[in-house]
């Protein structure tokens, strides 16, 4: 399955020439129009700073100096591409899609053992080979240089990993626990927001029997921090101040709240697209660039939190039915968000079905859809931002059509009564 996966993948990166990104048509503004932005954006441009010699900085367009605007590990995994393979070549750009394809494709594994742990085999078979085959799902590692794919992986396996820690003992599956956070942290952020509850989800059930955890806590803990606090040492020694893995959430904030606000993305206020954003950003540096557009951000909340309160709404309808897209084509763009809460709808009804009927895991399944996109209701919402748990929204709507289908099966053989 995971060799399959990763071939459909492969091959429609080679077949689709997505490897080429200096031939797509550019759509950003004359100060972000140049060549290979959009491979890897911000991430991109680290890379290629790192790959050059000029460290961990320079997240735009222009010379600004050391960053913190993303976690670190995958412009890593970027510089070091670029550093075998060329800085924005060909090559790289298949290697890192390439990579991104073996990410995606591994994730059909723990998909397969959360689906036959939580509920059945035959749901485990149709949600890994659906993962392996659906296109919205191919998208993202095919097309686009970024942590996406590979944060999907980790949570996956995190989530596993939290079910089977319940059953095992000794310090092996803490330490697991422990390093796995920390790669994720590392990776996507945002990640974390699960954090908490898995590891009390993990507590509650190992309590109820008889196990204890408080020394895995703690050494899962020591492991988690351990790896990184190097990277806020880091932090701190280039910006006097700590800063918690990354710097840009007020500037993200921001993008979602203000004059203008509608519950989407306001990436004319990126300062990649943006000149006099831009020149705020070289002026006042990173941090205090962060600052001010978060202190913007929360003044326009605190003048009316009615309205907050109602773009934060949009923003939550627009995370699980799609977001609009003013300039593509409407049928199509309705085709695509009707498609797209279809499918959140069906996640909902077989969460639901799920804890009903007191499904190992069930509520596993529905802390993470409570926590993780927490943050996206009040900041924006995109599309990408569902990739990582998109594995668990799978199994879910995949365990949801096969009672339906077990249902009508047992309905048709059911002796008449006379």
């Amino acid at each position: 399955m995971v060799i399959i996966a990763f071939g459909v993948r492969f091959g429609y990166i080679v077949i689709g020439h997505t490897y080429n990104f200096t031939s797509r048509k550019h759509v950003l503004t004359t100060l972000a129009n140049e060549k290979n932005f959009d491979f890897g954006f911000e991430m991109g441009r680290i890379g290629r700073s790192l790959a050059e010699g000029q460290g961990f900085s320079n997240p735009f367009n222009e010379t600004t100096g050391p960053t913190a605007w993303e976690p670190p590990l995958y412009p890593f995994l970027i510089a070091g591409v670029f550093e075998l393979f060329g800085v924005y070549s060909g090559a790289s750009a298949l290697i890192l899609l390439s990579l991104n394809s073996v990410f995606s494709a591994l994730t059909c594994i723990p998909i397969f053992l959360i689906a036959k742990r939580c509920f059945d085999e035959r749901v485990a078979v149709w949600t890994a080979w659906t993962w392996a085959l659906l296109p919205s799902v191919i998208f993202w590692c095919t097309r686009w240089v970024w942590e996406t794919s590979l944060a999907a992986l980790l949570l996956a396996i995190i989530f596993w990993l939290t079910l089977t820690t319940v059953d095992r003992d000794g310090p092996r599956p803490w330490i697991e626990f422990g390093l796995l956070w920390s790669i994720s942290a590392l990776t996507n952020t945002a990640l974390l927001a699960f954090l908490p509850v898995s590891g009390m989800w993990i507590w509650y059930h190992r309590a109820k029997l008889g196990k204890r955890s408080l020394g895995g806590v703690v050494l899962a803990t020591i492991i988690f921090a351990s790896c990184i606090t190097p990277w806020l040492i880091r932090n701190y020694r280039t910006f006097g101040q700590l800063v918690f893995i990354r710097s840009n959430f007020g500037a993200e904030l921001r993008l979602g709240n203000g004059p203008g606000a509608d519950g989407t993305w306001m990436d004319y206020l990126h300062p990649t697209k943006n000149a006099a954003e831009m020149r705020r950003y070289r002026e006042l540096g990173e941090l205090d660039y962060v600052a001010e557009r978060k202190r913007e951000a929360l003044d326009f909340i605190r003048t009316d939190y009615t309205r907050f309160a109602g773009l934060s709404l949009r923003r939550f309808i627009y995370y699980w039915g799609g977001v609009p897209k003013p300039s593509e084509n409407p049928v199509l763009g309705f085709l695509r968000n009707s498609l797209f809460l279809a499918s959140s709808v069906l996640a909902f009804w077989g969460l639901g079905r799920a804890l009903r009927r007191r499904k190992p895991g069930a509520w596993l399944f529905f802390w993470l859809v409570l926590s993780y996109p927490l943050v996206y209701y009040f900041v924006f919402p995109h599309p990408r931002y569902r990739h990582p748990i998109e594995p668990e929204l799978g199994i879910l709507i995949l365990y949801v059509i096969s009672e339906v289908q077990s249902s009508r099966c047992r309905n048709m053989v059911r002796p008449q009564q006379p």
